[in-house]
């Protein structure tokens, strides 16, 4: 696809339009809003690939939403989205096809890239995948001293470790319990020793998921796994036994002691945060199966086509990420929580935040011009009802206005009691309370002391979206990730930015090498350096040779 010039987003008609209608409505309580239509609740909602969306909680009438739309298709987002899924290269800064949705495909689906159709290479590394995880969870996969398999270690960063965690937490319910799982990313040294404290080396697996193969923390982790193995059997040849690599770099892993039979692949067209289906999924096929893991695929595929085929107004992806530009550029949120009412989902907003900021955290155009409008918000959010006794304080009488996304279930995964039913209305609850609050006539009809009514007030008029799926399953989390996969393009579409690409990570780790070179004792720190950089080295030698 050819990076074309486009106008400049604040110059379209439908953002001007916008700005000017802001000014109308930005003061508009949602009280007012429900009171002038009372079928507002049940019209204001979509529901795609099994998921409901309630979105009449917004700070928007039908004329946002008519003026949203129509700045979609101002600025193609249809055509965007056809170009995404037919394989273009709108990755434009590295050259690359945004191709996550191949990941999941049907067996019989075509989508070419230079030539290739890819989706037959998806197929054999899904296969290589299942009958390595067969091995492994019947047992007959053995360690090199001939223990089974018992601990499954993922080392990784970024999107090899979010991704991967999360989904084993997510889907812990559906995991095979004689295993283990842990998690390595950090190259803080207690990550590893943590994640390896009471293992077995001789009944542990190490999957080293890194795509080159010379990612610096991966490595640093995977050469601590390796020493760490080797110290308890003592055979080089163990290591053979006890790794597997995630990656494309054949000599790399070769060289490190891995049978490359035993090395999964993926493709440029991957971006790591959009990889958690892919081979970087490996750790949560052996820990669902098989099976499990085909409905996950399946959960995603299910969303791909809603948000390729349902018109805009309808589309659950188009419908969220519309509503966030509307908040980030014209309300000036900085912010966005995302509250999943689920304990298994105590990961989903780290990885969202991932997803969400690495993607759109840009401040250049595609054309290279300097954005002036914002573009993501800040991700945050915790599970369940914790957040109500922690930050839900200053959603409700902050002074930030701050979006949120509920999620929730229809039915849970565990039973006790009615403790179930007391989430799901704590859920309910905060929605309402965000958006119609308790206003001083309230307040004092409660009995409460005059002085003490400006502290009991809550103005309200806090934006939510509600989702609900019926039931935590790999197929529901397949599809909740491309949901905000997809809202994530919208809006980098919106924005005029790439959100397949991540430059601003590579300054930081280019700085990180220099630098530990001259944490090493005798080297002279270069005068070029700022002072500030150069004392923190020299205070962190001193206390290390003292």
């Amino acid at each position: 696809m050819t990076n074309t010039p486009t106008p400049p987003l604040t110059s379209r008609p439908a953002w001007r339009a916008l700005a000017a209608h802001h000014e109308a409505i930005r003061d508009v309580h949602l009280r007012d809003l429900f009171a002038a239509d009372p079928a507002r609740g049940t019209r204001m909602t979509a529901t795609g690939a099994s998921i409901f969306l309630d979105y009449s909680k917004h700070r928007a009438s039908p004329q946002t939403l008519e003026l949203l739309f129509a700045l979609a298709r101002e600025c193609q987002v249809e055509e965007r989205r056809r170009a995404m899924f037919a394989g273009e290269k709108i990755n434009i800064t590295e050259g690359r096809a945004v191709l996550h949705t191949a990941l999941r495909a049907p067996r019989d689906a075509r989508i070419v890239v230079d030539g290739v159709n890819v989706v037959p290479l998806v197929h054999e590394v899904l296969d290589r995948m299942r009958t390595f995880t067969d091995q492994i969870r019947s047992g007959a996969w053995r360690g090199f001293t001939g223990k089974r398999i018992r601990n499954v270690v993922n080392i990784g960063i970024g999107g090899s470790d979010l991704g991967p965690e999360m989904a084993y937490r997510a889907l812990a319910h559906y995991s095979q319990r004689d295993l283990t799982f842990r998690f390595v990313s950090n190259v803080d040294p207690t990550d590893f020793a943590e994640a390896t404290r009471g293992l077995e080396p001789a009944e542990t697996l190490f999957i080293v998921s890194s795509k080159t193969f010379t990612t610096l923390e991966t490595m640093e982790n995977a050469n601590a796994a390796r020493r760490w193995l080797l110290a308890a059997i003592g055979d080089e040849k163990a290591v053979a036994s006890h790794f597997v690599a995630v990656s494309t770099n054949g000599p790399g892993v070769e060289k490190f002691g891995i049978d490359t039979a035993n090395m999964f692949g993926f493709w440029e067209w991957v971006g790591g945060r959009y990889s958690m289906d892919s081979a970087i999924g490996l750790s949560t096929m052996l820990a669902i199966g098989a099976y499990a893991f085909g409905e996950m695929l399946g959960g995603f595929r299910e969303m791909d086509e809603h948000f390729r085929t349902a018109p805009l107004e309808q589309n659950l992806p188009v419908i969220m990420a519309l509503l966030g530009v509307w908040y980030t550029d014209f309300f000036g949120t900085q912010t966005a929580a995302i509250l999943p009412y689920d304990q298994y989902l105590a990961r989903f907003p780290a990885y969202l935040q991932q997803l969400i900021m690495e993607s759109n955290g840009k401040s250049v155009t595609l054309s290279g011009a300097r954005v002036t409008y914002a573009t993501s918000p800040v991700i945050w959010g915790e599970p369940g009802t914790n957040g109500q006794h922690s930050f839900h304080q200053l959603l409700h009488q902050g002074t930030p206005l701050v979006p949120a996304d509920f999620i929730g279930f229809l039915s849970p995964l565990n039973s006790n009691g009615r403790m179930y039913e007391l989430l799901m209305a704590n859920m309910f609850a905060q929605a309402a309370a965000l958006a119609f609050g308790k206003t001083p006539e309230e307040v004092r009809a409660e009995g409460t002391a005059e002085a003490l009514v400006p502290h009991r007030v809550f103005e309200g008029n806090r934006p939510s979206s509600v989702i609900l799926a019926p039931r935590l399953t790999p197929a529901t989390l397949g599809t909740l990730v491309a949901l905000y996969e997809h809202m994530v393009f919208v809006q980098g579409v919106i924005w005029d930015i790439d959100s397949f690409d991540q430059w601003g990570v590579e300054l930081g780790k280019t700085l990180a090498v220099s630098i530990a070179r001259d944490l090493d004792p005798g080297v002279e720190t270069p005068p070029e350096r700022d002072s500030s950089t150069n004392g923190l080295i020299e205070r962190f030698r001193a206390a290390r040779d003292s």
